[in-house]
């Protein structure tokens, strides 16, 4: 007979507000079963566990039952503790008398009952409960990093000081990311360049770390520690090998086309480098664009370039390569304005994105770091600077800060009175956010020292007049309405998650939100960790972040990452599905409905010497104990151990 222990924890009053916790653990002392019951004021403190090392020890209890929290935030420290005691920590059973029963209710009596009847089905369960042992695998001490992004490079950075390899995969032809293309940083207005060239240099000069540029990660499988991915290196019609970046073959190019890096304010070659800094330093051909693989004329670069190192005949380069971690730096992208008909939809030239207007005033560039009206070319002297577009909009846009657009714009109205003194800035806002270090004082600098004129309220509409356009808005301080002539009118559009967001998380197995924004393990305690072991998160593909947060999401992520690494082997959760061949018909559905690919088509014979046939097994190296196989399968087939059927029975006849 099982001799269960029930402690009872009041979570400070989280629980015993509303839940009546010594009530609860003298009926509990009455279940089936249950040989000690006991409450204590934080059962996760250390005089807590002690509690219950101590009567396992006087009680000769071999299952405990902890009625607390959630289990996904302490489990592995009852786990720890009981283990330290000699019980198979699988012999544990969380009752969530929490966030399922005392932050749902408010009638004390029905509170207390109900927690007696959660830890009363707990109790039945952990007595079908049997001791599970780990696995061991080993790891591949290689980290994946998707995204070369300032994120991606520090993780990248971080990693290969340690001595471990990084591989980075980013999609464009150099890495960078999006601060490749800023002009300065706030709160201190350094050169943007200046800062993560050295760090990209960095990443290409490290024996440890390679880069595969204008490359994607196709597909991945394994497990932690045991990562498979397929990476497609798309052709870049140059040999990297033999270029060397002399730049002849962009120049001689006579086919151009707007700038994805100068966000269509310039214009590209059809061979080129996305920004002069550019790492590698190795151009690509677009050949949606070139005139030769249009048309099959033209050829130029090819004859201009002394080395031979244009190669129409290039294929993409498709191949595996193990990881024992992956790191998310995707990134993100910013809000279609379009939907804004009354800022003009994205149709007039002189409305543009506050990431144009960084281009613009970039000294390399459209404009050589002039701010002229894309219109016509004539000098701006007056600029309107609209906040909020996309963010905090419930009705067009998305729900959330931006957190980044009060700052950004500040630095941009800042740095267009430095080129035009004489100029006019203004700028429309709902509330100015400055929370970081040294922003609330960036933010007075712009008003009081170059004179950026602040109006609190919302613009109604953009429309022009005499060839300039006209900014009608409202100042709620004053409480009038004022019309604003402007020779330019910049939006600060909201950063989101990007387009293929949703297919990297389900290729991943990673949660994301309803916006589409990668979700972490714990908000608090596992900011840059999954719900998949190790997959890591980092930068603002999991929420906006300005430049230090995303620097220092990226060392934590690669902290996590060679902490992983400091181990020879990896102790695979033993509570995954396993498949009973007697009953398994060989239908697949277990197969189809696995998200993790961990269960195989295998030839089975009878141990009776029936016939051979083909039925499903589960790899339990890759098995998440997820449940789906045991849902899907109409015979029965499998079963999930630490959540097996017998246990679930029980925990519905003991309810």
């Amino acid at each position: 007979m099982a001799r269960i222990g029930v402690f009872i924890c009041h979570c400070g009053t989280n629980i015993s507000a509303t839940v009546d916790v010594e009530k609860a653990a003298k009926l509990a002392a009455d279940l089936p079963g249950v040989a000690y019951a006991a409450d204590y004021r934080y059962m996760c403190s250390d005089p807590g566990q002690k509690l219950i090392a101590e009567a396992i020890r006087e009680h000769g209890l071999d299952r405990v039952v902890v009625a607390a929290c959630s289990p996904s935030l302490h489990e592995p420290t009852f786990r720890g503790c009981i283990e330290a005691e000699g019980l198979n920590p699988y012999l544990l059973e969380i009752a969530n008398i929490r966030e399922q029963c005392s932050w749902v209710h408010t009638d004390r009596d029905q509170a207390t009952d109900k927690a007696v009847d959660l830890i009363d089905m707990a109790c039945a369960k952990v007595m079908q409960a049997r001791p599970l042992t780990p696995s061991r695998v080993p790891v591949e001490r290689r980290a994946l990093i998707i995204g070369g992004g300032i994120s991606g490079i520090q993780a990248a950075i971080d990693i290969g000081l340690a001595g471990y390899e990084a591989v980075i995969v980013e999609r464009e032809p150099s890495i960078g990311g999006r601060m490749a293309q800023f002009d300065k940083t706030f709160p201190t207005l350094d050169c943007a360049a200046c800062i993560l060239t050295p760090k990209m240099v960095t990443v290409s000069r490290n024996k440890n770390i390679k880069v595969y540029t204008y490359s994607e990660v196709e597909e991945v499988t394994g497990y932690v520690g045991n990562y498979v991915a397929r990476i497609r290196r798309r052709a870049r019609s140059v040999d990297a090998d033999k270029c060397t970046g002399c730049g002849t073959c962009w120049q001689k190019c006579p086919k151009k086309v707007p700038s994805e890096f100068d966000e269509g304010l310039g214009t590209r070659t059809a061979i080129y480098i996305p920004f002069p800094q550019a790492v590698p330093r190795v151009p690509v051909i677009d050949r949606d664009s070139c005139i030769y693989f249009q048309r099959g004329r033209c050829r130029i670069c090819e004859r201009s370039c002394e080395v031979e190192a244009v190669d129409y005949t290039q294929e993409d380069e498709v191949f595996e390569e193990k990881f024992g971690a992956i790191i998310v730096a995707t990134g993100f992208t910013l809000f279609d304005h379009s939907v804004y008909t009354e800022y003009a939809g994205g149709h007039h030239k002189d409305i543009i994105t506050g990431l144009q207007f960084e281009r613009m005033v970039n000294s390399c560039g459209p404009t050589e770091g002039k701010a002229l009206r894309p219109s016509d070319g004539r000098e701006v002297k007056t600029v309107v600077f609209i906040q909020c577009t996309g963010s905090r909009d419930k009705a067009k846009g998305v729900e959330y800060c931006s957190r980044l657009c009060c700052m950004y714009t500040a630095k941009h109205a800042l740095l267009f009175k430095e080129h035009h003194p004489e100029g006019e800035a203004y700028i429309f806002y709902i509330d100015i956010r400055a929370a970081g270090k040294n922003y609330e004082e960036f933010v007075r600098r712009a008003q009081e020292e170059f004179g950026v004129k602040y109006l609190r309220g919302r613009v109604s509409r953009i429309f022009e007049r005499d060839g300039n356009l006209v900014v009608r808005g409202a100042d709620t301080l004053s409480g009038i309405s004022v019309d604003i002539e402007a020779d330019l009118v910049v939006l600060a559009t909201g950063l989101i998650a990007r387009d293929d967001a949703v297919d990297v998380a389900r290729m991943l197995g990673i949660p994301y939100d309803k916006n589409r924004l990668f979700t972490e393990g714990h908000p608090k305690l596992a900011p840059v960790e999954t719900v998949t072991s190790g997959v890591y998160l980092t930068g603002a593909c999991q929420a906006p972040k300005d430049i230090p947060d995303t620097v220092a999401t990226a060392s934590a992520a690669s902290a996590k990452t060679l902490g992983l690494f400091s181990r020879d082997y990896l102790e695979a959760e033993p509570m995954v599905a396993r498949i009973d061949p007697g009953l398994c018909s060989g239908c697949h559905a277990c197969i189809e409905v696995c998200p993790f690919g961990a269960i195989q088509e295998v030839e089975w014979a009878d141990v009776r010497n029936g016939p051979k046939r083909m039925i499903a097994q589960v790899i339990e190296s890759v098995c998440h104990g997820c449940g789906n196989c045991t849902v899907a399968c109409r015979a029965g087939a499998p079963n999930l151990d630490g959540f097996s059927n017998e246990q679930v029975y029980a925990q519905v006849e003991a309810f």
